[in-house]
């Protein structure tokens, strides 16, 4: 058995092809981290659920060294919907060389950082990738950042090269699995529906009495050119820390407004019962109100929108881009407003012609969101407190176009009662594993949807 190092998870496609033409024997180790400390036997127990199984790479759940702490640091199952180029196999991959020269000896495209993407990717479809749930070897992790401030990285505009690259690897994947969408859309009837509003602006919450009333503010201070109007719909799953009583001060305060000035925008409260809801089910109880608008408007109880123009601009896009979502570009933030790196996230990786191919690839579809309520009531988003977003982004996209706002519409503000400010391994492979399934669902109805259509 061989072993080969690699600087990291970017790297082209000839040192794919060199270590390929390197290996003679049965089975190779790549690694991706250049001090790994086996566990005793570990590597005779990769080789023998190799084996045994007949996989074609195999890779393991380890120990982490950070600042004079060993942790576990367990990995996750590989499943068809694995798409994300960061998917975290962990630093040792156990590999069939005879797989490995097959996917070598089959990349006919040259990538600078895309080749172990490429290779995995490939791999997949010549077997299994098998994901053994032992602790195996310890490696030094040398990215000490919380999760929140890795959570940016794959849209920090310096990587726009290193994500073109990785858009092309995914693409030719779909296309040799069947996954692929070309682009041809229907066109959703906008005018479909009676609807009281143009747009509601939804602001599902729990427990976020620090920030709830700065977003209704944000929301109610919108500006809209008649013949449009618009609503706030807010909707609170049984919060315990004066959330509530917050909402319902900004309610009456609202309503005293409108009975001077109908004008003024109307604040719609629901309070759930407690039953389980999380964001998705806050979001289909705003959606199914009879005072929901016919575009339906994010906004996180802990962001804030940029303007008094946002919501206007999201009208103009849905009826001048025909389309049944859209997506803005917002700015990072901290609490008081400050610019945080990497500041504009625009999601340019999302193009009219390939969006919703690369969207199987990245974990998230941007922000602010808009979407056309006549079609999420018939679609509905999971219930679910996270991923609902993304899993009804990318059903969506399965069939209409995804319009695009570049302008910034949206502060999304980073602090530390941000649900994805600091989460443990645990949480984070939950997290990325339930994202994953949603992917495999999305893309083995487009498998399906391709050959029905053949």
């Amino acid at each position: 058995m061989q072993t080969f190092y690699l600087a990291g998870r970017l790297c082209s496609t000839q040192a794919i092809q060199d270590i390929a033409q390197t290996a003679n024997e049965k089975y190779v180790i790549l690694c991706t981290k250049p001090h790994i400390q086996w566990v005793a036997f570990a590597q005779e127990r990769m080789l023998q659920i190799m084996q045994d199984t007949g996989a074609v790479m195999a890779y393991a759940d380890h120990f982490q060294q950070t600042g004079g702490q060993t942790i576990q640091a367990p990995v996750i199952d590989y499943q068809e919907g694995a798409l994300r180029d960061d998917f975290d196999f962990g630093s040792v991959w156990m590999l069939r060389t005879d797989a490995l020269k097959q996917a070598a000896a089959e990349m006919d495209k040259t990538y600078t950082y895309g080749g172990l993407y490429d290779l995995r990717l490939r791999l997949s479809r010549i077997g299994k990738l098998e994901h053994i749930n032992e602790y195996l070897y310890y490696d030094i992790e040398e990215d000490t950042r919380k999760s929140g401030e890795k959570l940016f990285d794959y849209v920090d505009p310096k990587n726009r090269d290193v994500q073109i690259e990785m858009e092309a690897v995914v693409t030719e994947h779909l296309k040799a699995i069947g996954g692929y969408l070309a682009p041809r859309f229907k066109e959703p009837d906008l005018t479909e529906g009676n609807f009281t509003a143009e747009a509601s602006v939804v602001i599902p919450c729990k427990n976020r009495v620090k920030t709830i009333e700065t977003a209704i503010r944000s929301a109610l201070g919108q500006k809209v050119k008649a013949p449009y109007t618009y609503n706030v719909i807010v909707v609170d799953d049984n919060s315990t820390d004066g959330t509530q009583e917050t909402i319902q001060r900004l309610v009456d305060e609202n309503a005293a407004l409108r009975a001077q000035d109908k004008t003024v925008p109307e604040l719609v409260y629901i309070a759930q019962d407690k039953t389980w809801h999380a964001i998705g089910g806050n979001w289909n109880m705003a959606l199914h109100h009879e005072k929901c608008g016919r575009f339906a408007i994010q906004l996180d109880s802990d962001d804030t929108y940029h303007d008094e123009t946002t919501v206007q601009q999201f009208i103009d896009a849905f009826h001048e881009q025909k389309c049944a979502m859209v997506v803005g570009s917002y700015c990072l933030t901290d609490f008081d407003g400050n610019m945080l790196p990497p500041g504009v996230i625009d999601h340019k990786e999302w193009t009219p012609d390939n969006g919703r191919n690369n969207a199987l690839r990245i974990n998230g579809l941007g922000a602010p969101r808009g979407f056309y309520t006549g079609l999420l009531r018939q679609l509905n988003f999971p219930t679910t407190k996270y991923g609902e977003d993304y899993a009804v982004g990318l059903r969506v996209s399965r069939e209409y176009q995804i319009g695009r706002i570049y302008n910034v519409l949206y502060h999304c503000r980073r602090w530390e009662d941000n649900s994805d400010a600091n989460c443990d391994i645990e949480t984070m492979n939950r997290n990325n594993l339930y994202k994953d399934r949603i992917r495999t669902w999305e893309l083995q109805a487009r498998i399906r949807m391709n050959k029905e259509q053949q």
